[in-house]
């Protein structure tokens, strides 16, 4: 089950503090319920978002979709925050939603933004990067906090997440073979702290081991159900697209 339109938190999180995580980005349509929040993404550069293919599954005009940089509270951005338009949607050439394969996609704004402490880019894994060795990660979002809630979170959860095992992951007991090796698995061998509906596209974000900053490993792409057992969240790896990106 993909996360995306029919269900729009980070489950077991805590409210992010403003700035905490300053490359996400909300990517809002006018049609969704409440808060219009359609998907995260992350700023890449001053004028692209990296997100999930399938948040626009059923988008049909992408000349709806704006993007918000700089909100911790979507309700009350603040003037911090500014809001773009959305000049192209870039969607992977394999991307299926059926297998949710090359589950990735780049939006270019119709305009650069400045960065400030309240926007800055994200810094995306590139090859060299040995990310089955990062201890400290994370995810954000504005998805559902609790698994069955459908509104999305007026604002900003995260929570630490443990990277899993891709074999384990796609273990008999676990996801039984529908992982792809282009994929990440990160959560909770128990469940219970997840990415859940509407946190599709942002991203699962690790702690450089010998530095302060912090890389983009992965991109929300789908899970069953959220929190659950033996069923982590699934994400696309930036490392193994880095050359796409």
């Amino acid at each position: 089950v993909g996360y995306g339109y029919d269900g729009t938190r980070v489950v077991g999180g805590r409210n992010a503090l403003p700035g905490a995580w300053p490359w996400i980005v909300s990517i809002q349509h006018p049609w969704v319920p409440d808060l219009g929040h359609l998907c995260g993404g992350s700023l890449i550069s001053t004028q692209w978002v990296l997100t999930a293919a399938h948040c626009f599954d059923q988008v049909t005009r992408i000349s709806m979709v704006y993007v918000v940089i700089g909100a911790t509270q979507l309700t009350q951005p603040g003037p911090e925050a500014v809001v773009r338009n959305v000049k192209q949607l870039l969607v992977h050439q394999d991307y299926d939603p059926d297998d949710m394969s090359y589950d990735i996609a780049l939006l270019e704004l119709d305009q650069p933004v400045q960065c400030s402490p309240y926007i800055q880019l994200a810094c995306v894994a590139d090859p060299t990067l040995k990310v089955s060795e990062l201890q400290n990660c994370w995810v954000a979002g504005w998805g559902s906090t609790a698994p069955r809630a459908l509104k999305s979170s007026d604002h900003l959860q995260e929570a630490k997440v443990q990277l899993i095992d891709l074999k384990l992951c796609n273990s008999s007991r676990w996801y039984a073979g529908d992982i792809h090796t282009h994929n990440l698995c990160a959560g909770y061998p128990q469940g219970t702290i997840d990415t859940c509906q509407g946190d599709s596209g942002g991203p699962l974000m690790c702690q450089d081991n010998n530095a302060d900053f912090w890389w983009v490993i992965g991109l929300t792409s789908w899970g069953k159900g959220c929190a659950r057992a033996r069923r982590p969240g699934v994400y696309t790896s930036t490392q193994y697209f880095y050359d796409w990106i």
